[in-house]
């Protein structure tokens, strides 16, 4: 790997046995580790070298850890620190977390929480390295504005979709309801050698048992009482395109048979005679069930789903895409404004916070649902979360709203952490992000003032 794709580790103290120290805890990792004895120094190899994280004394002879922190920052904005210390308190980790550093140890620190705090941020820096490298794929190969992301999840699935669309191989797609399997399907399409052939979608669970044969492989005139003329079917509407089987379980043990037979032959027979007609179609299909426990269970044929299934995608739910949502929002405010005639609006900070923080069981449905319904409750340009059909997180007892009177820095802390843990109905994950700190961090703040 190159020097400036490797993750390098800046240790600043002004103390010898600090750095031998340190070299004693990182000997067994793959980390550059890079020292500097003062703060000037290590200004100077932010200046010339990237660095993925320092770990920052905060007494030091001339400009201080807080000083040094500031300044690192101004030259690499997205530097990670954390504060080692064998002074100071509870001030200067407020004071240093104000400023933008992660965490904050004393130097007597058990050295595995230590570690265990660099691997975090290594980890970290890792899906960074991956998210950064798909960004600049995909940024000369994908290209369809509907599918909204740039959370890992999101990535990964427009990387795989750029990689398999050129091909003409089978896909399944498997996602909960609403989470967008019929716009990955149209994005395989849109990517595809078929682009310019139809794109034909089937709701195989919509469709009546009695006619779905008919539906799919068309009829002859008189093959039944209704069928006054010949019709051609969904197969062969989609010839030279592709065929999109939504909810492809819920198609019956005999209707699967006659399916495998069409995809083994590429040939449809119309219900009411013997012809067979080619087809040049590509098959994807997408279900919300496991397949693989209906085959089991007797309820889904195995030769099917392992034609169907060359290659599985899913279409992750959105609990499991983070900011994403409010970009995902914040696109369908800006399309349903332009379909409505109406003014664009925007999310106002607590109405973010109730999007980030709702389960979406409906995934993007509800979604679509939520911020319709936005669009037409608000009367001012911005939404806010009482426009919104969700539950919302009460913020109101945060930093700048507080209930008592506190009187000395950790009086603040004690209450604000307080009231988090209350918002967040004791999900310490959950208060860490609102409070922006780590969950080591937070842990010790609740032994340390004995909240728990």
């Amino acid at each position: 790997m190159d020097n400036q794709n490797r993750f390098r580790l800046l240790i600043v103290d002004d103390k010898p046995e600090i750095h031998q120290m340190m070299r004693r805890y990182f000997e067994n990792t793959s980390h550059d580790l890079v020292f500097a004895d003062r703060g000037q120094q290590a200004l100077d190899l932010l200046s010339q070298t990237r660095v993925s994280l320092m770990l920052l004394d905060l007494k030091m002879p001339g400009m201080d850890g807080l000083a040094v922190l500031e300044a690192a920052r101004q030259i690499q904005p997205g530097l990670r620190v954390i504060m080692l210390t064998a002074h100071g308190g509870i001030s200067d980790a407020v004071a240093a977390m104000k400023l933008g550093a992660l965490d904050f140890f004393e130097k007597s620190v058990d050295p595995e929480l230590l570690r265990s705090k660099v691997n975090q941020v290594h980890e970290m820096w890792l899906l960074e390295q991956e998210n950064r490298q798909l960004r600049g794929r995909l940024d000369k190969r994908f290209c369809f504005p509907d599918l909204v992301g740039t959370s890992p999840p999101m990535l990964k699935l427009k990387d795989m979709i750029a990689r398999i669309a050129p091909t003409d191989t089978s896909v399944l797609i498997q996602g909960e309801s609403g989470t967008g399997k019929e716009l990955v399907a149209r994005a395989i399409h849109h990517h595809s050698q078929r682009t310019r052939g139809p794109f034909c979608p089937v709701d195989c669970a919509a469709i009546n048992e009695t006619v779905v044969e008919s539906e799919l492989f068309g009829h002859a005139k008189g093959a039944f009482t209704g069928a006054d003329q010949n019709t051609q079917g969904l197969f062969r509407s989609a010839d030279t395109g592709t065929l999109f089987l939504d909810e492809v379980g819920e198609l019956s043990l005999s209707m699967q048979a006659k399916l495998l037979r069409t995809l083994q032959e590429r040939v449809v027979r119309p219900v009411g005679t013997t012809r067979a007609i080619p087809v040049d179609i590509r098959i994807l299909a997408a279900t919300n069930k496991n397949l693989l426990v209906a085959v089991s269970r007797g309820e889904f044929r195995q030769d099917l789903y392992y034609r169907l299934s060359t290659i599985t995608l899913e279409a992750p739910p959105l609990r499991q895409i983070g900011d994403d949502i409010l970009l995902l929002a914040g696109y369908l405010i800006e399309r349903f404004s332009r379909d409505e005639g109406l003014a664009p609006r925007s999310f106002n900070a607590p109405a973010q916070t109730a999007l980030k923080h709702h389960d979406w069981p409906g995934n993007v449905r509800e979604l679509e649902n939520v911020v319709r319904g936005a669009l037409v409750l608000s009367t001012g340009e911005v939404i806010g979360p009482e426009d919104l059909s969700i539950p919302t997180v009460s913020l109101s007892n945060t930093p700048g709203n507080l209930d008592g009177h506190p009187t000395t820095m950790t009086d603040h802390e004690v209450q604000i952490i307080r009231n988090i843990l209350e918002t967040t109905a004791g999900n310490r994950r959950e208060a860490a992000k609102v409070l922006g700190i780590s969950e080591a961090t937070l842990y010790r703040r609740i032994k340390q003032y004995n909240l728990a």
